[in-house]
């Protein structure tokens, strides 16, 4: 059985192919059509998953797309009598709706071929809830869905069992963690969708200082959920302007001047961020991790299991995840690698696997499900852009040797060298988690301003991740797991942390990855080649891009490595060193 998942007309649209109960290919749109989050329907991400599996459209049985606009149906309705928002909203919706009914004229009208099978509409938070379940490595495990609003909900949760998925509690529009969190990612002047990140960083440099402010604007219930003091947002009431139907998502403001009288003025995208910025940035985040652990310690006091699977835009809240085992009584914790809304094109593929009856035989333990290029395809673009390359004096090396690339690579890092590193696989999900990275040297404490000078153009209170050989892991931090999709935060030892100041976060943690030899050998070569150098089993590792989506090719690789100052590029078994930054 060959099925199709979508996300569509969302954030991160995206595509993943699952045949028989295996994934074969997932990538997200942004990544063909260098958009950041690019939404609409993913027509190149369907391209591609299509000729990974080397079929053709009308091979394909069933598409599945993680929107149900019939779910919660009656919650709608009854929402609509009661509360009588604007007119506009509604129609709004409705358009919304029309846009996402007409799956098999697009996949028709954008993907060479003719679909003949069958459309599912599987309902949003389920499709969350089984990406995270049914490819974890449990067989039974409390399953979380939180985010901004999917199919009239912002939240599911309940237990999965084997292939089923039980949800006993859901969270209702207008009630949303997500819109709690993007609200005040708005108010504090981070106006772009998916900006939360940045002020998750933004927190560990404040103080909760406005917690009795935030806990007016969120209440805890007893029964684990949470509620919106509604006279703090809009999207209940008036119409939010958004674009879900291509390029990049946009949001209108979604708080009301009511807030900036209980908070302050809001920042404006340039102005200067002063303490009462970052001090509400981390009681923000603070009030997310109260309601987060508020609803996880029920669950598990309900269900008295010690394995956790979170999906939903929220549990990209990598700090909070970090703090599971700490906090609450939840001892496994698994978080997939495109926990978002791009996740959800798997979870819908999976969904529908099971419905059918199929049964559980593959558990996700990497994320190289994109595209990947021959050592052919890097000779020819070296070939075509030979002019360009000598004009930059590079030195172009082909290093057959796997273990000599490797000592090569690591000893470039050791000697202080930003190095882009393309192989393999290209990764699902936000991160790079060592095939799409570009690496340098975490004993240095200058190297993050060098970084955000030279090639990611930043703000500066953006921490860089490392990357850890899983052996080392609990040598290295307070927590000792597998992290793989580098969705969790944990504490550095404090012995530890002045070793590797790179990746060290100013409250002393940092949003790791385990590297396995399993799962990518070379990677894991790099840096026990580093160690075996240095003493130190990490590197820092930031995706390879320059405002813009990771790099997906190797022109896109070649093209970043040539307009930034990185020092060496590794293409392959290929490696460029710039003249002008080469040592003699």
């Amino acid at each position: 059985m060959i099925i199709l998942g979508l996300n569509a007309f969302h954030g991160d649209s995206s595509a993943a192919l699952v045949r028989d109960g295996q994934l074969v290919a997932a990538a997200e749109e942004e990544r063909f059509r260098r958009i950041k989050h690019w939404a609409g329907f993913p027509s190149q991400a369907i391209a591609y998953c299509l000729k990974e599996a080397r079929l053709s459209l009308g091979e394909v049985d069933h598409v599945a797309i993680n929107q149900d606009s019939s779910a919660n149906l009656l919650r709608k309705l009854r929402y609509i009598l009661s509360q009588r928002p604007s007119a506009r909203l509604v129609l709004d919706r409705l358009k919304n709706r029309r846009a996402r009914q007409s799956i098999s004229e697009l996949l028709d009208g954008n993907v060479p071929g003719i679909f003949r099978g069958d459309v599912h509409h599987i309902e949003h938070h389920l499709a969350h809830l089984s990406s995270a379940f049914h490819v974890s490595p449990y067989s039974e495990a409390v399953v979380v869905s939180l985010d901004g609003f999917g199919d009239f909900a912002s939240g599911a949760w309940g237990i999965g069992r084997g292939t089923h998925i039980k949800v006993d509690g859901r969270a209702y529009f207008p009630h949303s963690l997500g819109i709690f969190y993007q609200a005040l990612t708005q108010y504090l002047g981070f106006p772009h969708y998916g900006d939360e990140y940045k002020v998750m960083g933004l927190a560990a440099y404040g103080h909760p200082q406005f917690m009795s402010a935030m806990r007016e604007i969120v209440r805890l219930e007893p029964d684990g959920s949470y509620v919106l003091n509604l006279s703090y947002f809009r999207h209940h009431r008036e119409p939010i302007s958004f674009q879900w139907t291509g390029g990049v998502p946009q949001f209108d403001v979604l708080f009301t001047p009511k807030l900036e009288a209980l908070l302050g003025p809001r920042r404006m995208p340039d102005d200067p961020l002063d303490d009462r910025h970052r001090n509400i940035a981390r009681s923000l985040q603070e009030m997310y991790e109260e309601a987060f652990f508020h609803l996880l310690r029920k669950l598990q006091q309900d269900y008295g299991l010690a394995e956790l699977a979170l999906a939903g835009g929220c549990a990209m809240n990598s700090v909070a995840n970090g703090k599971v085992r700490r906090v609450t009584p939840f001892w496994r914790v698994y978080v997939q690698a495109a926990a978002g809304d791009a996740g959800g094109a798997i979870g819908a593929a999976f969904a529908l696997w099971h419905k059918k009856g199929g049964t559980r035989s593959f558990i996700m333990d990497h994320a190289y499900w994109g595209p990947h290029f021959s050592s052919i395809d890097v000779a020819q673009l070296i070939s075509e852009k030979r002019d360009e390359m000598e004009r930059e004096g590079c030195l172009v090396e082909i290093i057959c040797d796997e273990g000599e690339l490797c000592r090569r690579a690591a000893a470039a890092i050791a000697d202080g060298k930003v190095v882009g590193w393309f192989q393999g696989r290209m990764e699902w999900g936000p991160r790079a988690l060592g095939n799409r990275s570009i690496l340098c040297d975490p004993r240095r404490t200058d190297i993050k301003a060098i970084l955000n000078s030279k090639i990611k153009r930043r703000e500066s209170f953006r921490p860089f991740a490392p990357s850890v050989l899983e052996d080392a892991v609990g040598e290295w931090f307070e927590e000792d797991d597998d992290v793989p999709f580098m969705m969790q935060v944990f504490q550095i030892r404090e012995n530890k942390r002045s070793l590797i100041p790179a990746v060290t976060h100013v409250d002393g943690s940092g949003r790791l990855q385990t590297v396995s030899r399993h799962t990518n050998p070379i990677y894991y070569r790099v840096i026990e080649s580093f160690r075996d150098l240095t003493g130190i089993p990490i590197v820092l590792n930031t995706s390879f891009n320059e405002n813009e989506p990771v790099v997906c090719d190797p022109k896109e690789a070649l093209d970043c490595f040539l307009r930034t100052q990185m020092d060496v590029l590794v293409l392959g078994h290929t490696m460029l060193e710039k003249a002008s930054l080469r040592s003699d």
